[in-house]
């Protein structure tokens, strides 16, 4: 079953997560399946730059309870598409939560539709986002993530912008990208990818810095009993004893 849709227009390839039956939740196999086509991206002359999207309501549910990714894994995947050769700009049209807040955040341009919504809902499972923080840290407004860190709370575009997790949004989020992609389409590959590195330095520093310690974190954290706890009442559907 393939998991990543692949499409191409005018120099411009889309990546799309598929996999319906969990929401686009970031599995083991999502991750290297997505691994494996920015890989193909980047050595590919043709493709000026890479869109990631997605099927269905959700862009991304975050990590998939029932088969998880290796943190390493995931601290790989983010890191590729910071380092990507290419500019990749995520196009959002549902809900993201969690990990896949760090998707948007390793993109260089993210962009959504009025309707989607975000949340950081680790710690209310007993975990934290700790992996994801590589590249949402440098690029995003501090006191505002602590906000949305600590409490899990649901916000909507405007907040996305305002903190630093969007580029941009508006009703027609492909309205909103034309001009974006066409100016991609305009720009020089040597120069795309020259700038771009500019513009990671202070993020790949982060992990450079920070990935061993994180990553053994999340290992911690989601072996630990509040974490067991909490995936179990979510998949039950119920509120895990800590809830007052």
């Amino acid at each position: 079953m393939t998991l990543i849709g692949r499409t191409r227009a005018r120099g411009v390839e889309s990546l799309s997560l598929d996999s319906p039956h969990n929401r686009n939740a970031l599995s083991a196999a999502l991750v290297a399946e997505l691994a494996d086509a920015l890989t193909d991206c980047g050595k590919d002359g043709d493709i000026r730059a890479v869109v990631l999207t997605h099927t269905g309501n959700t862009f991304s549910a975050g990590a998939d309870l029932r088969d998880p990714p290796p943190p390493d894994a995931l601290v790989g995947l983010l890191r590729q598409i910071v380092e990507l050769p290419k500019p990749v700009v995520a196009r959002v049209t549902g809900h993201v939560r969690a990990g896949g807040l760090g998707l948007l955040g390793a993109c260089d341009i993210a962009a959504a539709s009025s309707e989607a919504t975000f949340a950081f809902t680790e710690v209310r499972i007993g975990v934290a986002p700790a992996v994801i923080s590589l590249p949402l840290l440098p690029r995003t407004d501090p006191r505002a993530l602590a906000r949305h860190y600590l409490t899990g709370e649901r916000f909507d575009v405007a907040e996305a912008v305002r903190i630093g997790l969007l580029t941009v949004a508006g009703d027609d989020v492909d309205a909103v990208l034309e001009p974006i992609l066409d100016g991609l389409r305009r720009a020089s590959p040597q120069a795309l990818a020259e700038t771009k590195q500019l513009l990671t330095a202070r993020v790949l520093e982060a992990f450079d810095r920070d990935a061993a310690d994180l990553t053994a974190l999340s290992a911690r954290l989601f072996a630990s009993a509040d974490a067991r706890e909490g995936m179990t009442a979510f998949l039950e559907r119920r509120d895990p004893p800590w809830v007052l």
